[in-house]
């Protein structure tokens, strides 16, 4: 017995947690892979929020290798994009978020900054993000760093916040927006494409993100009926709309991630 536990008992000798590891620019390369393999990684993550096709492809090709030339087993899993929201770009790079300051938010084509009056302009490229915008919702910036509230929202392309929390907002930084029912679909156009191409590498899991009800699981699951091996489906719980059809998802899906 060591600290309680009983370490003679076969199930504490094998590992059961899993260990994910996304494969970025600086990891893809054979010698990366394979070490990563050799301290315990059990499943390589293909993030589809970036990189192309080509280079997505490459990297499963060296996983692949890698897994076999260790004789040791590893799983890819393709993480879909799903609706990013993101702000555009500002004149200088970013700009200050002043606390309890007023702010734009447009997806007017406009450059990004402070504008003659002031007031500061944050370009956003959700197109329906005036149209599902209300009073009182909150918008978080860059990971939750800045929060807005919405004093204002004119219902076609302006958005008018305070700054709750500020902070230097830069080029492209996410926007969430928590509690706000998206028109958007959760399988976006790209999603589609990124599914497919996915699907024809052969990876073994897939993650939707941003899902909010059991039809997004079928709607990705349809997509990849004629696929000769489909992967299972991941769902990711990041929205809290997916709270109240989280029995149906859980039916739906083949496996969940809670994301932040």
């Amino acid at each position: 017995m060591a600290g309680g536990l009983d370490l003679t008992r076969v199930s504490l000798k094998h590992r059961r947690t899993r260990i994910v590891a996304t494969v970025g620019p600086s990891s893809s390369s054979p010698s990366v892979l394979a070490a990563l393999i050799a301290a315990g990684v059990d499943v390589f993550r293909l993030n589809f929020s970036h990189g192309d096709h080509a280079s997505h492809a490459a990297a499963y090709v060296a996983i692949r290798a890698a897994s076999e030339g260790l004789e040791r087993p590893v799983a890819v899993l393709a993480d879909l994009c799903g609706p990013k929201i993101r702000v555009g770009h500002f004149a200088g790079g970013s700009v200050e978020l002043v606390e309890g300051a007023e702010v734009l938010i447009t997806t007017r084509i406009v450059a990004g900054g402070v504008g003659a009056d002031g007031v500061v302009v944050i370009p956003s490229e959700y197109e329906p993000f005036a149209r599902d915008l209300r009073a009182r919702d909150r918008v978080l910036l860059a990971d939750g760093a800045m929060a807005l509230e919405v004093i204002t929202s004119d219902g076609k392309s302006d958005v008018r916040c305070r700054v709750i929390y500020g902070g230097m907002l830069g080029d492209r930084k996410g926007i969430n927006l928590p509690g706000v029912p998206l028109s958007t679909p959760s399988l976006t156009d790209k999603d589609r494409e990124d599914a497919l191409f996915a699907a024809s590498l052969g990876v073994d899991y897939m993650a939707l993100s941003f899902v909010r009800s059991a039809s997004d699981i079928e709607d990705l699951r349809e997509l990849l009926r004629d696929c000769d091996d489909p992967p299972a489906i991941i769902a990711k719980i990041e929205k809290p709309e997916a709270l109240h059809d989280i029995a149906a998802i859980l039916l739906a899906t083949d496996a969940v991630m809670v994301a932040r």
